[in-house]
């Protein structure tokens, strides 16, 4: 049984929306990216992400607007029911880093985001075109998806690398070897190897897309 009650979530800080709120745009469009064939998901994954476009940054903003809550509510929902379709990089990065470093796991899927997608480019360019169509975007386009996400992240307050929230990459080597071993690694968009995810992470902490 979930509980997904907004009036529940108003007292929470605008920095502790803005990470969770992150981490709900995580689950879906990692879905959203993931190679394999569920097209309700998929379906409800694009629903996901433009309710977060709409309705996150009046959430962190003013934490009780409950129609912006209650939108929110719904798009954890229809991540949580659209990453059976799998997750991917970010998450593989997150729980290791979460694990070493006490991080908040949304704060890292937030921080993650990009390097991800960048990384993952050559397999979702087109797929990333679409959903700046359907979120309608100034740009159709990889980019414009993007440059969305990074603007996101900016208005709501979240770091733009890892290093803000104290991680440095002393432990990247170890930190791919349990990435490439996550389950969430399976579902992402090409399969990196132990090295490709601590070179993510490096790029990550140093704040390098």
């Amino acid at each position: 049984i979930v509980v997904a009650d907004p009036a529940l979530t108003t007292g929470l800080p605008p920095h502790i929306t803005a990470a969770t709120g992150m981490d709900a745009l995580s689950h879906n469009l990692e879905a959203y990216c993931s190679p394999f064939f569920h097209p309700m998901a998929e379906g409800i994954a694009i629903e996901g992400i433009r309710l977060v476009k709409e309705y996150l940054p009046a959430a962190v903003k003013d934490g009780s607007d409950m129609v912006a809550r209650s939108q929110m509510m719904v798009a954890s929902t229809m991540g949580a029911t659209a990453f059976q379709r799998g997750l991917g990089g970010m998450h593989a990065l997150a729980h290791p880093l979460g694990a070493l470093y006490d991080a908040h796991h949304g704060l890292l899927n937030a921080i993650l985001m990009p390097y991800v997608l960048v990384a993952n480019k050559p397999a979702i360019e087109g797929i990333m075109d679409d959903l700046a169509r359907c979120l309608d975007l100034k740009e159709h386009s990889f980019q414009g998806a993007l440059d969305w996400i990074l603007d996101l992240r900016e208005t709501i307050g979240i770091p733009h690398d890892l290093a803000a929230i104290g991680i440095d990459a002393a432990q990247s080597a170890k930190v791919g070897a349990m990435a490439v071993e996550d389950p969430s690694a399976g579902g992402n968009p090409i399969q990196f190897s132990a090295a490709q995810y601590s070179a993510i992470l490096e790029r990550a902490v140093a704040g390098t897309l």
